[in-house]
């Protein structure tokens, strides 16, 4: 779990603290006035990652310094991150030399908010965004695996845009692109098949319906990223873009045989995009011995309470909990979140009522 938070000149906070008893905490207030922003320098301390941005210098207080500092006690460990024109990274008080070594150690978390529903409706994008945060977690060596794709996959798009591609340089290229490739589809497979079952027993407990979630992935290359390059040569060079791999890759998300996207209600697409963060930390758990803390970001408030509890009968009991809501009228019906703390946020002030 996380024990405590602090931060400085991070997002509209020129200064947080705050202490966490084990079971987690819900934080209340009007839209905009940092609630979001808690957890999301809970997730950039722990996994290095924003779901907001992935530009640093956006996280950056208005008026303030120049640069930021997230810090706290989490899984026992005094960790913290800083950033000012570049990223510093320390754990009890010695310095990391990069994000592996960093989250070599480090925590889980599960992201939870109404953005969720574009896992259904969205671009297949943002369906790698959520493979790729499950996948650094899981995987061991997928974070270096991705990175090293993506430089290649730049460097060879940049070359493909001459007039007169520099066709060994772009070889070159290719190679760590399927080295890279190779090892990321492999992950993705072993990860869908580790979410898919239990995302298809969360989508039946939430929904309280016998309803089948199917979830397939679809990788751009099939499963053999060299030939898949081979045969898409001639058609890369005439659209100056590279067409294949694990940058187009997408999961298949379907209600009873049929695509989520284009025949799901509303309410079925929301209770997919939970089931798949429903299925996230229990995979996580199973694969790493322990439980992620969940940032769930202002989800409730919208749920029926039927969804709900079923959502609150799906978290764990023991696993850590922070939560953000505008009001608490939902609160009264619901189970589960007993233990944890309350705090009212305003103008990038936290306060905890009654002490």
């Amino acid at each position: 779990m996380i024990r405590t938070l602090r931060a400085v000149d991070f997002r509209c906070f020129s200064s947080l603290s705050l202490e966490m008893p084990a079971a987690g905490g819900v934080f209340t207030g009007d839209n905009a006035q940092g609630k979001t922003s808690i957890l999301e320098a809970v997730c950039l301390l722990v996994r290095l990652q924003s779901p907001r941005t992935r530009k640093l210098p956006a996280m950056l207080r208005i008026g303030g310094t120049g640069g930021f500092g997230i810090a706290g006690e989490a899984w026992g460990m005094e960790r913290r991150v800083r950033w000012q024109r570049g990223l510093e990274l320390a754990v009890e008080g010695e310095p990391r030399d990069g994000p592996g070594s960093y989250l070599a150690d480090g925590g889980l978390i599960v992201w939870m908010g109404n953005e969720d529903l574009e896992l259904v409706r969205g671009s297949a994008e943002t369906r790698r965004r959520y493979l790729d945060f499950v996948g650094s977690q899981i995987e061991p060596g997928y974070r270096i695996a991705l990175a090293r794709y993506r430089r290649a996959l730049k460097a060879k798009n940049l070359l493909l845009k001459d007039p007169r591609p520099r066709e060994e340089e772009i070889r070159s290229y290719e190679e760590v692109m399927i080295h890279s490739g190779d090892a990321l589809v492999a992950a993705r497979a072993r990860m869908v098949e580790l979410l898919s079952p239990r995302a298809r027993s969360a989508q039946r407990e939430v929904s309280g319906r016998d309803e089948m979630l199917g979830v397939e992935y679809r990788p751009a290359g099939g499963q053999e990223l060299r030939a898949a390059l081979e045969q898409a040569r001639e058609r890369e060079r005439r659209q100056r873009q590279s067409m294949v791999g694990p940058h187009r890759d997408d999961l298949l998300l379907t209600i009873n045989g049929l695509p989520a996207a284009e025949f799901a209600s509303e309410g079925q697409q929301r209770t997919v995009a939970l089931a798949l963060k429903l299925a996230q930390g229990e995979a996580l758990a199973a694969v790493r011995g322990r439980l992620p803390v969940y940032l769930i970001d202002d989800i409730f408030g919208e749920l029926d309470p039927g969804r709900r509890n079923a959502v609150l009968r799906a978290l764990p009991a023991e696993a850590q909990k922070w939560i953000t809501t505008t009001h608490l009228g939902w609160l009264d019906s619901s189970r589960g979140l007993d233990g944890l703390a309350g705090f009212a946020v305003k103008g990038g002030q936290v306060d905890r009522p009654g002490g």
